[in-house]
Formats: structure tokens, C-alpha cells, sequence
């Protein structure tokens, strides 16, 4: 059971998170300071300090957590599923599960005008290409462990994942510079993006309109 002390440095650091991402989507990323994020929860710097490295730790916290969920979810996915499929279940299935996850700490609309920031902010975009590759490498392995083969020798888990996050990326940049900012948004865009996968990869693309 949560102690009380416990419960006050999660309140704390969830407080923190939320007036953070409040101000990076509002008055903007490079125009935010710690001093603002710490006096919008009347705590110290030094507070803040004790919960997070600095603003771009803050930015990506509940990306962290979200990150962690669809790597078990992936891990999770039936055995028998081929590789491509898992990633898309994983992804398709698991939004509810996310939901939970970013609810627990703050509000999913939150979350997801911090998508639109991130993109239009150049040092959190690169700060999130950096990432994708290191969360990219972490499905690599679980793809590989799942298909019982060697990732640092057999390309395919790596390759399936690029392709998958390449979708993701192009998923992102589209919703991101849409109107709707919703959860089912960008589930349908996704699953969208990855039915046209076999076809943009193989097929003749003179005179198939994309979509």
C-alpha cells in the first residue's frame, strides 16, 4: 500500500508533469523556463530537480511510459502471430491500455497537443528521432526473442521495425497537422498508413492514387 509520503512525491511529480506540459503547449517549449514549471506548482527549483533532469526529461515523461507499455504489449501478442501483425495489434489493441497509462498522470488531450509541440519544436523533434531509434532496438530484440533468432545477425527484426516506425512517423507528421487531435484519429490513420505498406513497398504506384 502507498504510504502517505509516497503519495505526496507522486502528487508532486504528477504536478510538476501537467504544468509543464501546459506551458510547453501554450506559451511554447523554448520559451518556458524551470523556474515557470516550478512556481506553477509553488515548489522550489530544487523540487523540480529531485523528479526531473531538466525540461527535456519533463517533455518526454509520459512518452516514456507509453513507450514501455507497447514494448510488453508486443511481447504479450499471441505467439503464433508473424512479426508485422504483432507490432500492429500491439499498436491497434493497446490504445485503451494507453489511455490508462497517460490518464494516470495526465489528461489524454494533454498528451496529445504535446505531439503537436513536439513536432513543431526543432529540439524536441530531434530529441524524439533519437528516441525512436533507441525504442526502435528495444522491439528489435523482443521481435527477435519472439521469432527465436540472433538480432544482431538476422536483419529481418530490424528491418520489420523500421518499416513499422516508419509508418508511425508518417502517421505522427499527418495527425499532428490535421484537425483532429483525437484517439481514434490517429488509431484509424495508422491502421490506414499500415494496410498501404505491401503495396507502396511492391506494387505500381502509375495511376493508384494514394490516400
Amino acid at each position: 500500500m502507498e504510504t502517505l509520503r509516497e503519495r505526496k512525491k507522486r502528487h508532486t511529480r504528477e504536478s510538476l508533469l501537467r504544468a509543464a506540459l501546459e506551458l510547453f503547449t501554450t506559451k511554447g517549449y523554448e520559451q518556458t523556463t524551470i523556474d515557470e514549471i516550478a512556481e506553477a506548482v509553488d515548489v522550489s527549483q530544487r523540487t523540480f530537480f529531485r523528479y526531473f533532469a531538466g525540461k527535456e526529461d519533463v517533455a518526454f515523461a509520459v512518452q516514456r511510459m507509453t513507450e514501455a507499455a507497447f514494448v510488453e504489449a508486443v511481447r504479450a501478442r499471441p505467439a503464433h502471430e508473424a512479426p508485422m501483425k504483432a507490432l500492429r495489434q500491439a499498436f491497434l489493441e493497446g490504445w485503451d491500455t494507453i489511455r490508462g497509462t497517460v490518464e494516470s498522470v495526465v489528461p489524454v488531450e494533454l498528451y496529445l497537443r504535446m505531439y503537436r509541440t513536439i513536432d513543431a519544436t526543432p529540439a524536441l523533434l530531434a530529441a524524439h528521432l533519437r528516441r525512436s531509434a533507441a525504442a526502435e532496438e528495444a522491439l528489435a530484440r523482443v521481435l527477435a526473442e519472439r521469432e527465436g533468432v540472433d538480432a544482431d545477425t538476422d536483419p529481418r527484426p530490424r528491418l520489420t521495425v523500421a518499416v513499422f516506425g516508419g509508418v508511425i512517423r508518417v502517421t505522427e507528421r499527418q495527425w499532428c497537422t490535421s484537425d483532429d487531435l483525437s484517439v481514434e484519429s490517429i488509431r484509424t490513420l495508422t491502421a490506414t498508413y499500415l494496410d498501404q505498406v505491401g503495396s507502396a513497398l511492391t506494387g505500381n504506384w502509375r495511376g493508384t492514387p494514394g490516400r
